[in-house]
């Protein structure tokens, strides 16, 4: 029998792992898989790769994560068109539609994604707009049947990598089912009306940052960063600010399109 402790134990240890050192790359655009190597994690666009891309990606990089979202669909997505009618609203910024994932006809489209992806052989799923279900986000009522979601993909597929995106607020629920929390904009502040990349106030930086420190103390859960920058200015700047923590961090344009040079 695995006691608590044991898995507390092992939670540490894949923990510890994945360090700053450890580089992982985020982009949604089309590339040549031979050309990403040396990578401990790599989240994709997997619409853009089939299954003998994806098996280069994984003998040249650790982990490879394609990307879903569970809280946001957009219209350009191959799944729109059968949960559109079932959606609660839109998101002007993305052009995106909030999902009802307590709706029987979204969860079902929802998990042929994942059924797709697994079978071209990715080792899991990066999730985003998780901060949908906490109490800053559209539905929050929806939490539970965000749960009973996660808990039934990590049924279905046992040795699933699941990467949370955002909702730090409700690791404490869904800590179970995941295996490291990716945040976005914890140093820069990307402001979409005017298009300007730029740092976060000194203050609300470090709530954020010590918002993810309790959540990785309480819990154990790695804790990934992504940050947006079009300069070399801007980048030496995300570097000096997160030069004391040992999280790995990614940082590139905000548009996730392109695979910036490594350090």
């Amino acid at each position: 029998m695995i006691t608590g402790a044991i898995l507390l134990q092992t939670a540490q240890a894949v923990a510890q792992q994945l360090t700053k050192e450890k580089q992982v790359l985020f982009t949604y655009g089309d590339f040549y898989p031979k050309d990403v190597f040396g990578y401990e994690i790599v989240v994709l666009e997997s619409a853009h790769f089939d299954s003998d891309d994806i098996r280069v990606l994984k003998q040249q990089n650790n982990t490879v994560l394609g990307y879903i979202s569970l809280g946001e669909v957009n219209e350009s997505a191959a799944h729109f068109p059968q949960i559109k009618n079932y959606s609660l609203g839109k998101n002007e910024i993305w052009n995106s539609h909030i999902l009802d994932i307590e709706n029987e006809e979204t969860r079902e489209s929802l998990m042929n994604i994942f059924n797709f992806n697994m079978k071209k052989g990715l080792d899991g799923m990066f999730l985003d707009n998780i901060d949908n279900y906490t109490i800053f986000g559209p539905t929050p009522g929806k939490k539970q049947a965000l749960l009973d979601f996660l808990k039934t993909v990590k049924i279905v597929f046992p040795d699933i990598y699941l990467m949370q995106n955002a909702g730090v607020s409700i690791i404490e629920d869904t800590h179970p089912y995941i295996n490291s929390v990716a945040k976005e904009s914890v140093v820069t502040n990307y402001d979409f009306k005017t298009n300007k990349y730029q740092l976060r106030e000194a203050e609300t930086f470090l709530r954020l940052l010590n918002e993810l420190k309790n959540a990785y103390k309480d819990y154990k859960i790695p804790v990934i960063l992504i940050e947006y920058a079009d300069t070399e200015k801007l980048k030496k700047a995300i570097d000096y600010r997160l030069q004391e923590n040992n999280w790995p961090y990614f940082i590139g344009k905000v548009d996730l399109q392109s695979i910036p040079d490594k350090n």
